[in-house]
């Protein structure tokens, strides 16, 4: 449960970030052309808000709502998710949206999508300037890479070294190494000492996407960060112990002893182990009936050379306008598999996104996560869907190019068109999660 909680807070606090942001470009702009603003709130606020302030001598009211979905800014003389069109079918005044050149309505509705963008390439330039960016090179993982079983089908094997997709460097595990490795004809990887050529079959993203097991994970060697249970001090485990077997079984990385412990709990077992000096020792521990034996294993991060590059004010910002970039043009790109069955069994709600986050805070993290969302949120409000931000960005273009603007009726019956399509997307959505979480294996 309190897993649950510190998700839940991260996420409603990275959202709440972001919708603030993102109305207020809609905001800035509409204030900036003398369109009146009426409401500017976070939350949705069906028959009553949480809090609610109408400074003097103004025309917007502020507030929170109590349902959070979002946010909105009620602009008056435009047809939005408020439909009032009690509103509309008054004459047309000077401070209203539908009143307002067709450039100026359209710098209004790009205002949300592009601070949105704005706000991260700001986080990455901020996280980039206060932490810099540590990463473990793929090269320096000598024990190499454990492969998912789906991975594992195509052709690789515990052990191997990424090196290349193709001709293209393969330097870190992200979700660029992922989408260099599915995107390639061939990888190379350094197996035995000597470098081999795996063919990626055209559907090995669709393959991922059906199996849900991963890419690869770091392979490394069980060594001891801290004995935490006197049944493993009293066993005469010590920090820095390598295991390398159980009983007769032998344990060459951490996911090896982490099986064989699970098949041997609830009894004792023989460790080998090398001590931090060289010398050997075989001792006897008991297992838990969780698979445990009371110590703490060292990462990879801190058995394998790391890299750390360092930005400062001037050198922050273009990485972290690169970083923004490159991770848009990666979701975009993603985006193709939505339109594949397997893709569209994997989008989440909710639940998803609040899954993403860490357990337990993490500054970096979430800032991070909150730049990724922030991303993802300017390119779906920029998709042509009537309600979202597109659709109305695609209706001023046509208006531009045509000079004729369409009826608002039309603009009307679009609106709830739009209403009903992104409704009906939040069920499946969410409705997925919830068949995740009752009928997870």
């Amino acid at each position: 449960m309190e897993t649950f909680l510190i998700k839940a807070l991260q996420l409603i606090l990275s959202l709440s970030i972001l919708v603030l942001v993102h109305e207020f470009g809609h905001f800035l702009f509409a204030r900036l052309f003398k369109v009146r603003v009426e409401k500017f709130y976070l939350f949705f606020d069906p028959w009553f808000a949480l809090f609610r302030f109408k400074p003097k001598n103004s025309d917007t009211e502020y507030g929170v709502g109590w349902l959070p979905l979002g946010g909105y800014c009620k602009i008056s003389g435009m047809i939005d998710e408020s439909m009032d069109k009690e509103q509309m079918a008054q004459p047309p005044q000077p401070w209203e949206f539908r009143s307002k050149p067709a450039g100026q309505r359209l710098l209004i509705m790009v205002g949300g999508v592009l601070f949105n963008f704005l706000l991260a390439i700001f986080i990455y330039s901020m996280v980039l300037f206060t932490w810099g960016d540590t990463y473990l090179p793929l090269r320096n993982v000598t024990a190499g890479m454990e492969f998912s079983q789906t991975f594992r089908e195509i052709g690789f094997r515990n052990g191997d070294i990424l090196l290349r997709a193709d001709e293209e460097p393969l330097e870190r595990l992200d979700e660029h190494c992922l989408r260099q490795v599915v995107g390639a004809r061939t990888v190379t990887v350094l197996r035995d000492g000597q470098e081999t050529a795996i063919a990626i079959p055209a559907d090995a993203m669709q393959r991922l996407l059906r199996n849900k097991d991963g890419f690869a994970n770091y392979r490394y060697p069980a060594v001891i960060n801290k004995v935490v249970a006197e049944t493993a001090q009293q066993a005469g485990l010590r920090e820095g112990d390598r295991i390398t077997a159980v009983d007769t079984v032998a344990s060459v990385a951490f996911s090896d002893l982490r099986e064989q412990l699970y098949a041997d709990r609830g009894r004792e077992a023989t460790l080998r182990i090398v001590r931090a000096d060289g010398s050997t020792a075989q001792i006897m521990v008991p297992i838990d009936s969780a698979g445990h034996i009371g110590v703490q294993m060292r990462s990879p991060l801190s058995l394998y050379e790391t890299t750390t590059r360092t930005y400062n004010l001037f050198t922050a910002f273009p990485a972290g306008v690169a970083l923004g970039w490159n991770t848009l043009t990666g979701y975009v790109g993603d985006m193709k598999y939505v339109f594949t069955r397997e893709g569209a069994s994997s989008i989440g709600g909710f639940g998803t996104i609040g899954n993403i986050f860490p357990a337990a805070w993490d500054s970096r993290t979430f800032w991070m996560l909150t730049a990724f969302l922030s991303v993802i949120l300017a390119f779906m409000n920029i998709l042509p869907i009537p309600a979202l931000d597109g659709g109305h960005i695609m209706f001023l273009l046509y208006e531009v190019v045509t000079r004729r603007k369409p009826s608002d009726k039309f603009l009307e019956y679009a609106q709830i068109v739009g209403m009903v399509l992104l409704f009906g997307l939040l069920l499946y959505a969410n409705g997925n999660d919830v068949l995740r979480f009752f009928f997870r294996s």
